[in-house]
């Protein structure tokens, strides 16, 4: 296949490429519909199995038209994680697409075909193109941060279903509890000993199940905590050069990585801004100029922006003096975390765009 020398934020794909595959992934198939750029006409469809000899016959279903051509894929990050994975390496040009809504489909109609041919006129029509994300780094990162997140909100669970029954237990076990905090009571609770011969069938059960549910929250603890630790230590040895900024830590940063992907796949800070949900949005009218809270982007990423903005404002003397003075204009404290959180994000970006200093080990 010839290689594309232009740049695609020069110009739209349309005047880039010739043809367009565009895919529409499933778990266990794939289907392609191959569109020519010029037109948008429909040339070819197939379907394939989701595995690596699938992807191969999608390689040569594309090897069959001539022509520059670039591949539009729904769910990069999810069922078509594998294929992008596969063109990548084989060095495809790749175009990342949202699944639409039923709403954005004419009539109703729906067909894996279609829905592919609609991928491809799709990425022909957009005038910014997204990238799909890429690395293995960044790839092990968030399956970290997914078993932890899912471990710290089991371990928040167990901690709340604790403290209810502890509320229900019989006095005799409850007075062991009171005035205790979660972490006291967890570990009064691992070390409950049950005896059936001595004790009423409501004891023995109250205490067998908090001494279950401490088990549980001590093991989950223990997971989040060793996930963790695999976290820092693919943040260090990719970029070490952000744990050392104010108010980040392993999982802000790996948060940050896992969205920011690789350089070049946002345009600009702004469209890193928006990837995060912190640019501002326009609501002005009239000689009213105001701004709307944006609530789109990567919620997780927003998350993280917002946990390091808060501790700078807790902790960095640098922060604290910029919410006095923007508290002197008269900017409440809700707007002046907004605008620290934009801050940050172009912070993020800018150094992430470039290579760390220090050398990978």
């Amino acid at each position: 296949m010839p290689m594309l020398t232009e740049p695609l934020e020069k110009s739209r794909l349309a005047e880039t490429v010739d043809v367009v595959i565009g895919v529409d992934t499933h778990t266990n198939t794939h289907t392609a519909a191959a569109v020519t750029a010029a037109t948008g006409a429909l040339v070819a469809t197939v379907t394939v199995s989701a595995d690596a000899d699938g992807y191969g016959e999608l390689v040569e279903f594309a090897d069959t038209h001539a022509g520059l051509r670039a591949w539009a894929i729904e769910g990069t990050g999810g069922y078509g994680a594998g294929l992008a994975r596969h063109l990548a390496a084989i060095d495809e040009l790749v175009v990342e697409l949202d699944r639409p809504g039923r709403p954005a489909r004419r009539g109703g109609r729906k067909s894996d075909p279609l829905d592919a041919a609609r991928a491809a006129r799709e990425a022909l029509s957009r005038a910014r193109l997204a990238q799909p994300k890429t690395g293995a780094d960044r790839a092990a990162l968030q399956m970290l941060l997914t078993v932890r997140r899912g471990a710290v909100k089991a371990g928040a669970d167990a901690q709340r279903q604790l403290r209810a029954l502890v509320i229900t237990a019989p006095e005799r076990v409850r007075d062991r509890f009171r005035g205790q905090s979660i972490v006291v009571m967890t570990s009064t609770a691992a070390k409950l000993r049950p005896h059936t011969a001595a004790e009423d069938v409501h004891v023995f059960t109250a205490m067998t199940a908090l001494r279950s549910l401490a088990r549980r929250i001590h093991d989950l603890d223990t997971e989040a905590g060793e996930h963790e630790k695999a976290i820092r230590t693919i943040v260090r040895s990719w970029r070490p050069d952000l744990l050392p900024l104010p108010g980040v830590g392993p999982i802000t940063a790996a948060t940050v990585l896992t969205a920011w992907s690789h350089a070049g796949r946002c345009r600009d800070d702004g469209a890193f801004a928006m990837l995060a949900g912190t640019a501002p949005i326009p609501a002005s009218s009239g000689k009213t100029v105001r701004y709307r809270l944006n609530r789109c982007g990567d919620r997780q990423l927003n998350r993280a922006l917002h946990t390091i903005a808060v501790s700078r404002l807790r902790y960095d003397p640098d922060t604290r003096a910029y919410a006095e003075r923007r508290r002197a204009e008269g900017k409440t404290d809700p707007e002046i975390r907004r605008c620290l959180k934009r801050y940050i994000s172009r912070q993020f970006y800018r150094q992430l765009e470039h290579p760390p200093v220090t050398s990978r080990a």
